[in-house]
C-alpha cells in the first residue's frame, strides 16, 4: 500500500475545474507492466457534469470572433511547446513509445495541430448566387454545432486527441472529450495549461474512463449532436447504434490494414528504412502464433529469436519486430490490423495482381507505392481502394487536405476544410429586394 501513495491520480476536467472520481482503475506502464498511474472511472454522472457545464458555455464561446478564438488557440500551443519535454517523457511512459518518436513527432504534432486550426479558421468563405430575374439575393453562413463529443485512441494519444479538440473549438463549439483510459495522462497535463491560454471554463471538458461506461454515457446523450471517434470497427458499430435515434453528425476513423507495395524499380536505399519504420512504429504475438500455423515462415523475431531485457523491464510489454513470409493472403496476418512490430513480406508478378490483393482487404486507410516510374506510381495510386495513397515516401501530411478512409476504414474526412465542415452546419440565407 506505501507504493500506492506515490502514483499519480488524474482527475477529470470539467468546467475549468479538477473534479475528483469517486472510483478509479489502474493504468500500467507498458515497459515495466506495473500500474504507474490510476484514471477515473466515470460515467452518467460525470458527463451530466459536462454536459452542463458545456451548454452554459457555448453561447458565450461561439458568439466570439473567428480571430479571438484563433487568438486563444495560438496562446493554447505556445504553452503546449514550452512543455514539450515533459509531455514527450509522459506520452513515453504512458503509452510505450519511444521518447524519441514522442519528443520528435507526437508532442510537435499536437503543437501544430491547435496552429494550423488557428489559422484556417480566418480563412474559409460562403457561397453567395443572385437570382436578378426574381430579385433575390442567397448566400450559405455556418454556424457551430454545439456540444461535441471527442472519442481518441490510446496509439497516438494527445496528438489524435488535438487533431479533435482544435478545429471543434476553432469553429465556435464546445467539446467534451474522452482520451482512452490507457493513455490519459498527457490530455490531464493539456488540462493544466487551458486556463492560461484563456480558454474559457466550459469550453473544454475532458472526462477519463472506459468506453463501455463513460463512452457510452457521452455517446447516447441527447444534448452532444456530434461524435467524432478514432478506434475500432467494433466501437463504431456501437456508436452508431446508439446515436442513431439522435441523428447525431458522425466522423468515424477506423484504422486500416495498408499496403506497401514495392515495385522492381523502387528506389531501395530511401523504400527500405521507410517501410521498415511503417512496418514496425507500433509496439502481438497471437497473430504470429496463428501465422505458423497456418503454415507461414517466421523469419525472424518473435518465436526465433530470443529477446534480452533488464530485470526491471522483464514483465514490460516487449515484442521482438518479427517478419513473416510464405504466408496466404487469407491469413488473417494479411487481413486484420496488427498494433505490434509485425509485418508479413509477399511477392507479386504484375500491377493488376498487386492492386487486386490490396483491394481484398476490408480496410482503405492509407497504403504507400514505391516505384521510379511516373506513369505506374499514377496508375496504381489511382486504382487502389485507399482514402490517402504516399508515392515514394510515407507519413507526409498536408492538413489542408483530406484525411480517411474508405470502406471500414470509417466514414468522413478530416482536414482545414472537412474538419470546419463537419464541426460546423450550414444554413442558406434568401434575402428579396
Amino acid at each position: 500500500m506505501a507504493g500506492t501513495k506515490a502514483l499519480l491520480t488524474l482527475e477529470n476536467f470539467i468546467n475549468g475545474k479538477f473534479v475528483p472520481c469517486s472510483s478509479y482503475i489502474d493504468s500500467y506502464d507498458p515497459s515495466t507492466g506495473e500500474v504507474h498511474c490510476r484514471v477515473p472511472d466515470s460515467g452518467n454522472e460525470e458527463i451530466e457534469a459536462a454536459v452542463e457545464a458545456a451548454r452554459a458555455a457555448f453561447p458565450g464561446w461561439s458568439a466570439r470572433s473567428p480571430q479571438e478564438r484563433s487568438q486563444v488557440l495560438h496562446r493554447l500551443a505556445d504553452l503546449l511547446e514550452k512543455s514539450l519535454e515533459d509531455l514527450a517523457q509522459a506520452e513515453s511512459r504512458d503509452q510505450g513509445k519511444t521518447i524519441t518518436l514522442a519528443r520528435t513527432m507526437d508532442i510537435p504534432r499536437s503543437v501544430q495541430n491547435f496552429r494550423f486550426f488557428a489559422s484556417s479558421i480566418l480563412h474559409h468563405t460562403s457561397e453567395c448566387t443572385h437570382m436578378d430575374h426574381v430579385g433575390c439575393l442567397h448566400y450559405t453562413l455556418r454556424a457551430p454545432v454545439g456540444i461535441a463529443g471527442l472519442i481518441s485512441p490510446w496509439n497516438l494519444p494527445l496528438y489524435l486527441l488535438t487533431w479533435k479538440v482544435a478545429p471543434a473549438i476553432a469553429a465556435g463549439n464546445t467539446v467534451i472529450a474522452k482520451p482512452s483510459e490507457l493513455t490519459s495522462v498527457t490530455a490531464w497535463m493539456m488540462c493544466k495549461l487551458l486556463e492560461t491560454a484563456g480558454v474559457p471554463p466550459g469550453v473544454v471538458n475532458i472526462v477519463f474512463g472506459t468506453g463501455p461506461k463513460v463512452g457510452e454515457a457521452l455517446v447516447s446523450h441527447p444534448e452532444v449532436p456530434l461524435i467524432s471517434f478514432t478506434g475500432s470497427q467494433p466501437t463504431a458499430e456501437r456508436i452508431a447504434q446508439l446515436s442513431a435515434p439522435h441523428c447525431k453528425k458522425l466522423s468515424l476513423e477506423l484504422g486500416g490494414k495498408n499496403p506497401a507495395i514495392i515495385f522492381e524499380d523502387a528506389n531501395l536505399e530511401e523504400c527500405i528504412p521507410t517501410t521498415v519504420r511503417s512496418s514496425f512504429a507500433n509496439q502481438v504475438r497471437s497473430y504470429v502464433k496463428k501465422a505458423r500455423a497456418e503454415g507461414a515462415r517466421i523469419l525472424c523475431g518473435e518465436g526465433v529469436d530470443t529477446l534480452s531485457l533488464p530485470p526491471k523491464n522483464q514483465a514490460g510489454y516487449f515484442m521482438l519486430p518479427t517478419v513473416i513470409t510464405d504466408i496466404k493472403d487469407e491469413s488473417c496476418c494479411m487481413k486484420e490490423e496488427i498494433f505490434g512490430p509485425v509485418t508479413c513480406v509477399v511477392p507479386f508478378d504484375s500491377e493488376e495482381e498487386v492492386i487486386q490483393r490490396a483491394n481484398s482487404v476490408k480496410y482503405g486507410l492509407a497504403a504507400t507505392v514505391w516505384s521510379s516510374n511516373v506513369g505506374r506510381v499514377h496508375r496504381v495510386a489511382k486504382k487502389l481502394q485507399s482514402g490517402l495513397v504516399w508515392t515514394n515516401c510515407w507519413l507526409i501530411r498536408e492538413l489542408n487536405l483530406p484525411f480517411g478512409g474508405m470502406k471500414s476504414s470509417g466514414i468522413g474526412r478530416e482536414g482545414a476544410k472537412d474538419s470546419y465542415e463537419f464541426f460546423t452546419e450550414v444554413k442558406t440565407i434568401t434575402i428579396k429586394h
